[in-house]
């Protein structure tokens, strides 16, 4: 077998077992849910690399499994949860997101992986390499050496070569979209906290003013009390109203920023959304939730 046929059968058990795995997902997912799930994985096809990634390294440290099946489940489970840890710490340092998290769930490693999900995996493991593995793999080669399988890695190779490109840029957007939330949000509480020093400032004014009105009036000019104390809350009436209305009129604005922002998210954003829903930012979580809830709202 030639190296451009080892490649392209390398590259379709990569892609069969993602896909596997995401069907596995489902399942678990929707049966978890008692309902169809959103779709799952970071992709917009029916794969999950993670998965593929994860059975093929299984196969190549194992030989294609223990002799002990016991052997394989510890083993494949342990080799499935490292690729599961190590993704999420990769995913998280580059798009700065928790893409999801079992700290809620016992017997859990930083949120990153849970026993509960590496005894699936074992358990994969040994139907993989103890069963399916090696049809799998026979079935592979057929395609590549008698049906022109070269072909078939190439076009699919293009299809997950754009889907990766779609599928980064949108959580570049996303990560982009938060920030911009986030900025909003800083601009408009230092706006609140310049308008209230402002106000409290110009309170502290007139009330010297009525102060002075008083003691003037305690040294015998009673004849300018009664015109002093009034001109001075004639004044802090209104400014009182000003200031309410100058906070509304910063609240509106921010939110009107805010919902020209949330309102411009493409498909392909709001499916990476809904495919993750306990994904966290761990920057900006207050803007995730309220992205979140104006596009349930919408």
């Amino acid at each position: 077998m030639s190296f451009s046929e080892m490649a392209a059968l390398a590259f379709l058990l990569l892609m069969l077992y993602s896909f596997l795995g995401w069907c596995g997902e489902m399942v678990y997912c929707s049966l978890g849910q008692r309902k169809l799930c959103e779709k799952r994985g970071f992709l917009n096809g029916p794969i999950c690399p993670i998965y593929g990634h994860g059975a093929l390294l299984v196969l190549l440290v194992l030989d294609g499994g223990c002799e002990n099946p016991a052997a394989t489940f510890f083993f494949g489970a342990l080799l499935t949860s490292a690729v599961e840890y190590f993704t999420s710490f990769v995913m998280e340092k580059l798009f700065h997101m928790r893409w999801w998290d079992y700290s809620e769930i016992r017997f859990n490693l930083n949120g990153r992986v849970c026993l509960r999900n590496s005894a699936l995996f074992g358990a994969a493991c040994v139907v993989l390499c103890h069963g399916l593995g090696p049809r799998m793999t026979a079935l592979t080669v057929y395609l590549v050496e008698e049906r022109n399988g070269t072909l078939m890695a190439g076009a699919l190779f293009l299809l997950y070569g754009a889907d990766v490109v779609l599928s980064v840029r949108s959580a570049v957007q996303i990560g982009s979209r938060l920030e911009k939330l986030h900025l909003i949000h800083e601009e408009l509480a230092q706006k609140l906290e310049r308008l209230g020093a402002e106000q409290q400032k110009a309170v502290e004014i007139q009330r010297a003013r009525l102060e002075e009105a008083l003691h003037s009036a305690r040294l015998g000019v009673e004849e300018r009390r009664e015109e002093a104390i009034h001109a001075i809350q004639s004044r802090l009436e209104p400014l009182g109203s000003e200031f309410s209305h100058r906070l509304e009129a910063a609240r509106a604005e921010a939110q009107q920023r805010m919902r020209a922002v949330c309102e411009k998210p493409d498909m392909f954003e709001q499916r990476l959304l809904s495919s993750f829903p306990s994904m966290r930012s761990l920057r900006h979580g207050e803007a995730l939730e309220n992205l979140r809830e104006y596009m349930e709202n919408r």
